[in-house]
């Protein structure tokens, strides 16, 4: 059992244990560490808004306060993933500790996969103008095509005014900059990487094609030195992961910006 999976053993069974408590050697037995890893783990937890308090004398342990906390939370993968990558795109908002405590918590709460799946999202979320405009109804699908990786077709008004009907595009990413959502997609008819804004696109459909694996960064080049994708493990930190779409990056190369 990894770190990650103990901290939320050690909770859930402090939790089930009510009032009565458990002690460190009881905790330390059922998660199978040595009881002053129990110790470290449970002042972790206190550190990150678990309301565990100690119990002295013969027999004490330590103790979950309901009162202070919800029962758990049946959340999907996706709405897991979801509530985590919104904390994590916008530390910036009031109650950012307690911001970053839920992410603790939600995170602590996933499989070591759903976790790996919610952080490789984060890579593919890249924002740095927090004052984007609210996204058009088109968003929706194409939220699900970058969570999915499956080829979308779309109908595409460019800079100019022309229209492209049913161009097939392989959604890598989406982006906030420039007062505008994006979507960073490898387009099939030009053979490169495209940004596409949503303002723009008058309807997008999923397809069931899975699009063929390709590097974010090679497609579309390296963000620069002050930027990077949303970090959930560095909004946990509390430090910001931004990302600035065009500019030089930390490796020198030019990083691709809007076409069209």
């Amino acid at each position: 059992m990894n770190r990650t999976d103990r901290l939320y053993a050690i909770a859930e069974e402090l939790r089930a244990a009510g009032p009565r408590g458990r002690t460190s050697a009881w905790l330390a037995q059922r998660v199978e560490v040595a009881a002053r890893t129990v110790k470290r783990d449970v002042t972790a937890l206190q550190d990150s808004g678990l309301p565990i308090w100690a119990q002295a004398g013969p027999g004490g342990g330590y103790v979950l306060d309901s009162s202070a906390t919800l029962p758990p939370l049946n959340l999907t993968a996706s709405e897991a993933t979801a509530v985590a990558l919104a904390l994590a795109a916008l530390p910036q908002l009031p109650f950012a500790p307690d911001g970053r405590s839920a992410l603790t918590k939600i995170l602590t709460a996933m499989t070591v996969e759903e976790r790996a799946r919610a952080m490789a999202l984060g890579d593919r979320l890249w924002i740095r103008d927090r004052r984007a405009p609210a996204r058009p109804a088109v968003a929706g699908v194409l939220d699900e095509a970058v969570r999915t990786g499956v080829v979308t077709v779309l109908d595409y008004v460019d800079k100019k005014g022309s229209t492209t009907r049913r161009r097939p595009v392989e959604p890598m990413a989406l982006a906030a900059t420039g007062g505008h959502w994006f979507l960073l997609a490898w387009c099939r008819r030009r053979r490169a990487g495209r940004w596409f804004r949503l303002d723009r696109i008058e309807s997008a459909h999923l397809t069931t094609e899975l699009a063929a694996p390709r590097d974010l960064l090679d497609t579309f080049g390296a963000p620069p030195v002050d930027a990077g994708p949303v970090s959930l493990v560095d909004s946990v930190e509390g430090e910001s992961g931004s990302v600035v779409m065009a500019g030089e990056s930390r490796s020198g190369r030019r990083a691709l910006g809007p076409t069209g």
